[in-house]
């Protein structure tokens, strides 16, 4: 055992849009592949959410959630656009409620690099900002597919916006979600739109930065409008290079383009349309390996850029996750960020999935175990709900998880 972090900012309250928060530890996003074949939430998920919520007052953020049909199709993910997806997800944010602790829905849209072959079975295209591809496998798995990248029309944008965006929303806070998280990071639909390499169109939506952050901006405002801006929260990644994103390398430094859209943010804030919290991701991580972009561990030689940039313009709660934990049990990065003002959460996810009471360990300094990296997409129970709390052992049989499928809640 060594020393435990309690006595540092992470175990002080801080409020969150209209909550209060009994600590500023995040679970943060994980994708994990064990919805329903539907995409329902699954028996599975309500027990992994409830077990990362039992530290009461803590804040967990679902894994991306598609919230239309035409917004990706990876198998057993969840979705968020039917009344079955809304009374599966009830169950899990009463559960994490039951638990005295809060959930945001995050929104995810793939764009070009959904499932081409997934798309086509269901008669939906491929789309993204411009008829690019963010590599050559993914051109040629659209090309076999018979599904070819195609850019979005104005018209489907603002039914993207106006129906996809609104209607996941609506859902999202009917299912009992605390917060809505839009995700526009990591080479995703709306980071598609808003770098330089991915977006080549003339019209409203491309060009200059603001037109390339105009969706973004629309679906902010849209929903702010819709379930209220202390509701909302957005997630960026200025310096990641996932699926065809290069960061510092494009042709418009991301200091640039992101300083515009948090300059925005803080614009509505000032004007009384405070979003819930600014989620940013961290230049320590290296590039996406797969469809979800596997973060690879770290290489601190590879890091380049800085987010203070991020905190000089935005002035609201903040939330920052990327690889706090590989200086533990120290910790000296995560002191400093957490310790250097009064609004900064730290969110967690490896460390979250292998630790369920991580909340707990890091108080405490309680030895990390170390998560599995080759079990975090499989679709079974093995390495999902089977790591214990601290000091205590789960009784099952290896062989039987794997073999436990997910089932849906309704």
């Amino acid at each position: 055992m060594t020393a435990g972090l309690e006595q540092t900012n992470l175990f002080k309250p801080i409020t969150v849009g209209k909550h209060t928060l009994d600590q500023r530890i995040a679970f943060a996003p994980t994708t994990r592949f064990r919805a329903a074949d539907d995409h329902t939430p699954s028996d599975l998920m309500l027990q992994y959410y409830s077990d990362r919520a039992q530290a009461s007052g803590t804040l967990l953020i679902s894994e991306a959630t598609f919230i239309s049909p035409r917004s990706g199709l990876y198998p057993n993910i969840p979705g968020i656009w039917n009344e079955k997806h809304v009374q599966g997800w009830k169950k899990i944010t009463d559960a994490v409620h039951a638990k005295g602790s809060l959930i945001a829905s995050q929104f995810w849209f793939l764009g070009r690099v959904g499932s081409p072959e997934l798309l086509k079975k269901h008669g939906l295209d491929l789309v993204s900002s411009s008829a690019l591809y963010g590599s050559e496998d993914s051109k040629k798995a659209a090309e076999a597919a018979g599904n070819p990248v195609r850019a979005l029309s104005e018209e489907e944008i603002k039914s993207i916006i106006y129906e996809d965006y609104k209607n996941a929303a609506i859902n999202a806070i009917n299912a009992g979600f605390d917060y809505v998280e839009i995700h526009s990071a990591h080479g995703y639909m709306l980071d598609q739109f808003l770098q330089p390499v991915s977006n080549q169109r003339t019209d409203s939506y491309g060009g200059s930065i603001e037109k390339r952050a105009r969706i973004i901006l629309e679906i902010i405002d849209l929903l702010s409008e819709t379930i209220g801006a202390e509701k909302l929260a957005i997630r960026l990644s200025p310096w990641a290079k996932f699926q065809g994103i290069k960061g510092d390398e494009d042709s418009v430094h991301p200091i640039t383009t992101f300083s515009y859209v948090v300059n925005e943010l803080q614009k509505r804030a000032d004007y009384g349309k405070q979003l819930a919290y600014l989620s940013i991701v961290e230049p320590r991580i290296s590039g996406g390996r797969d469809i979800v972009g596997l973060i690879a561990d770290l290489n601190i030689s590879d890091v380049v850029g800085s987010n203070d940039f991020v905190k000089s313009l935005w002035k609201g709660a903040i939330l920052q996750t990327g690889n706090y934990t590989y200086d533990s049990p120290e910790f000296k990065l995560l002191k400093s960020d957490v310790n250097g003002d009064n609004r900064t959460m730290i969110g967690f996810s490896r460390y979250f999935i292998s630790n369920p009471d991580l909340v707990e360990r890091l108080k405490k300094g309680h030895e990390l175990t170390p998560y599995v990296r080759s079990l975090f997409y499989a679709t079974h129970n093995y390495g999902y709900n089977t790591f214990p709390n601290y000091g205590k052992e789960l009784q099952y049989d290896p062989q039987a998880e794997e073999k436990r499928r997910p089932v849906s809640l309704v």
